[in-house]
């Protein structure tokens, strides 16, 4: 298990608190990997009915740490995301509450599309800037944006990865309620909670009818997962990656 994960259970609710404040959260592979076992503990545990997953500080979190979406375009076809991250997130058959603090950039608004209810800080920003950095959306959310959000916001966020705030992920539908800042633990957690008291059954199995006839997501996920692959290891990603690694605005002018 990662350090960077903090697990804690009470009422039934199985909370993930990402916990690398001073990286604003950032991803990395053993964290992926925490969190697809306490999906999976959630899932196999009765006593589970809800899973709550949050940030420390002031970001929900800024996305997959950087130097970790470099090693697949150096190490071979590895997956982003820490491998199984997607898949399992994607068929979580636990109810999957979202608490965000701060920035949700890149991972951090595409696996909103797969939690059941979320609820948001006021500072709470949504961003996924995918094409800045010579890559292509993942998590599904090539599919799963335009279906919650409309066309032309999807495209707005995925094409030109434009930032948006808590009131206005509200407005669109991304999110299901916005808080103060100091309030969001227990707003998170109390909504939680309000899941967790009802039928168990019930709940999964009416989590399951609302997915159930869906796009294929599953598909989906794999299908940006190639392109994802071969974009890392384009001039452009590296370029940008570059960039970001030395603090300057980066150089796309010469690419076709």
């Amino acid at each position: 298990m990662s350090e960077h994960i903090v697990i804690s259970r009470a009422d039934g609710v199985l909370e993930i608190r990402l916990n690398r404040p001073e990286k604003k959260n950032a991803l990395t592979r053993p964290m992926y990997e925490a969190i697809c076992v306490a999906f999976d503990q959630a899932d196999a545990d009765p006593a589970v009915r809800v899973v709550l997953l949050t940030g420390t500080g002031d970001a929900f979190t800024s996305g997959n740490d950087v130097k970790d979406f470099q090693k697949p375009a150096q190490e071979g076809p590895n997956r982003p995301g820490g491998g199984r991250f997607l898949p399992t997130l994607s068929k979580l058959q636990t109810p999957l509450v979202a608490a965000v603090n701060g920035m949700a950039i890149g991972v951090g608004t595409t696996m909103l599309f797969h939690c059941d209810l979320i609820v948001a800080a006021r500072s709470a920003r949504f961003q996924m800037p995918f094409t800045s950095l010579g890559v292509v959306p993942e998590a599904a959310s090539s599919l799963l944006a335009p279906a919650t959000l409309g066309h032309r916001r999807a495209s707005a966020l995925l094409l030109l990865g434009e930032s948006i705030d808590a009131a206005t992920a509200l407005d669109w539908g991304l999110i299901n309620s916005v808080v103060d800042d100091a309030a969001l633990p227990e707003a998170g957690r109390a909504l939680a909670r309000r899941l967790a008291a009802l039928p168990p059954q019930a709940v999964r199995l009416t989590k399951r009818l609302i997915r159930h006839g869906a796009p294929d997501v599953a598909g989906r996920i794999d299908e940006e997962l190639v392109l994802f692959r071969e974009r890392l290891a384009s001039p452009e990603a590296q370029e940008a990656f570059a960039a970001f690694m030395e603090k300057r605005k980066p150089d796309f002018s010469r690419f076709s």
